[in-house]
């Protein structure tokens, strides 16, 4: 398998926790988004993923992006150890959450979204962060409600799954932004358990071979 992604992406991010969870080898090829004007726009690129996007996941002619699709497949593919544990309402929690994250916040706060603000509507370092903390405080309120019906050691309940995929980029992300989290109490100690699991940590941004200082 191969893992096209950008070391700081959210998204690439999710894609490096599962197939390390699922313990699957995979040969990681980098895009970066920035340099060159982003050469997730290159033709070459595009062929694999028309959006222009990362992730894209390539298992023998099997070519996928979005990476909840991914972590779908993989699940699909190779369900042992499972990412989506449990019964059918617990299931639903899990993916309930994880869409909360991947596709309510984190498609607001991500680099095309802050380029266009920026080169098309003006927007300065301030406005920029306004926007930033009004999208994080509002999704992480409704996250920590959540918790405190559905969490235990991890997002829901006592088993790793795909919420807990999702919810660790998107702290990083916020911490990199300058995100207070003190409000959080349950988001904080869940992501502290989290980034010390062995397939969290080796996924870390900082870990990978195309990390930036």
């Amino acid at each position: 398998m191969e893992l096209y992604g950008y070391w700081r992406s959210s998204a690439s991010y999710r894609a490096r926790i599962a197939l390390n969870y699922k313990q699957l080898d995979y040969n990681y090829i980098p895009v970066h988004l920035i340099k060159e004007g982003g050469e997730q726009h290159k033709l070459s690129y595009r062929q694999l993923n028309p959006n222009g996007l990362v992730p894209t996941l390539v298992d023998g002619t099997v070519i996928l992006h979005q990476s909840l699709a991914i972590i779908e497949y993989l699940e699909e593919k190779h369900p042992k150890p499972s990412l989506l544990p449990g019964n059918a309402q617990k299931r639903g929690a899990i993916r309930a959450l994880a869409l909360d994250i991947a596709s309510e916040l984190q498609p607001l706060i991500n680099l095309r979204v802050q380029q266009y603000l920026t080169r098309e509507l003006g927007a300065d370092d301030a406005a920029k962060q306004a926007w930033l903390q009004h999208w994080f405080k509002q999704s992480f309120t409704a996250l920590e409600r959540n918790f405190e019906e559905v969490s235990g050691t991890y997002c829901v309940g006592e088993d790793f799954s795909m919420a807990d995929v999702c919810l660790v980029p998107q702290v990083y992300s916020a911490e990199r932004f300058g995100i207070a989290l003190d409000d959080y109490p349950l988001l904080r100690g869940i992501y502290a358990r989290l980034i010390e699991l062995p397939w969290v940590a080796a996924a870390h941004p900082n870990k990978q071979p195309d990390a930036e200082s």
